[in-house]
């Protein structure tokens, strides 16, 4: 079954900027390729910038590099992609979304890009590093990665704490510009207290629910009615050891179902998404390995729900966000 995905959350950037010889066609070093994208009917794609904790201090050159990589590797790859910054972009997306899915295959119909930074230790606490970022198209900001930051605690931080004074007018400058906040690796803390403080709706791009699997980076049932509640959005990931407890031995799709189940459980039937987490891993569900195997997991999901709610969560919820929250064009 083929049905059109939208992907919130892939770490290609990162792999390309260590290797400059990696090819976004169709290299295999990769999980996310452009070949790939369409054997899967993805129709976006959300890049993250990750900086590694390989390449030392992290700096903001290491953001402007991957950015660099998406527009001069990504965007121009095959028959080219394009980026989506826009309400109106993601209308014309949703057009083609709901005339049909061919509609990706044809060369008036292009995949788009998104890009989002994971972490913002790279931005060095400079909050006119993060504005600019903002007007060179990233539209996402992970607080966090797993520890510590001059904004905020991540989640495997021991202290648990919440934002700093210059983590709190981060905030303060995300809601004014409209960079949407993610807190797939904030502490738990720092999660309640930007539900306090934010004025728009935030996604966790790629946890699971904790209920299911026990794991520090998936999210809690308060954290998932938290975020349903103001209308924000939850991107099932495919990492396995979020699936399942240890993820030793061969994690399969279905066991992706009993967190469906719970979120839908907990009202989240029109809040849950894709964040894959594909290129961030080292190891892969066996029969999710990458963004061509979509076809053969909707078939899965079909078998226990209905298409109308497999196409929501595959992309008609994150459409419908990104529909209610990008900005106007020209609002940078």
């Amino acid at each position: 079954m083929r049905i059109p995905v939208i992907d919130f959350h892939c770490d290609v950037l990162s792999k390309m900027r260590e290797n400059v010889g990696i090819s976004f066609l169709d290299d295999p070093k990769l999980d996310v390729t452009y070949d790939r994208m369409r054997q899967g009917e993805v129709q976006l794609q959300c890049f993250a910038i990750y900086l590694s904790e390989r390449w030392g201090i992290p700096r903001y050159e290491y953001i402007l590099d991957q950015i660099d990589a998406f527009k001069s590797r990504v965007m121009t790859t095959a028959e080219g992609m394009r980026w989506l910054r826009w309400k109106e972009d993601a209308a014309e997306l949703e057009q083609a979304i709901q005339g049909s899915v061919q509609a990706l295959k044809s060369a008036r119909q292009l995949p788009w890009g998104l890009l989002s930074v994971e972490g913002a230790d790279g931005f060095e606490g400079s909050l006119f590093y993060v504005k600019m970022c903002y007007e060179l198209g990233v539209r996402f900001l992970g607080i966090t990665w797993n520890y510590a930051n001059w904004a905020a605690d991540g989640v495997l931080e021991k202290r648990n704490g919440g934002f700093t004074e210059k983590g709190r007018k981060l905030i303060q400058l995300s809601n004014e510009i409209g960079l949407l906040l993610d807190v797939s690796h904030l502490s738990q803390a720092g999660f309640w207290e930007l539900t306090e403080r934010t004025v728009r709706p935030f996604i966790a791009s790629h946890s699971n629910a904790k209920s299911i699997c026990p794991h520090p980076r998936n999210l809690t049932d308060e954290q998932i009615r938290a975020i349903i509640a103001m209308d924000g959005r939850i991107g099932m990931t495919f990492v396995p050891w979020f699936v399942r407890e240890g993820g030793e031995g061969p994690v399969r799709p279905e066991e992706l179902l009993p967190h469906i189940e719970h979120f839908c459980t907990l009202g989240g039937e029109n809040n849950l998404m894709i964040g894959s987490d594909f290129d961030g891993i080292d190891s892969w569900i066996q029969g999710l390995e990458h963004p061509g195997r979509y076809p053969e997991f909707a078939e899965l999901l079909c078998k226990h729900y209905s298409e109308e709610l497999v196409r929501k969560w595959f992309s008609g919820n994150a459409l419908s966000y990104l529909n209610s929250h990008l900005p106007e064009k020209g609002a940078c």
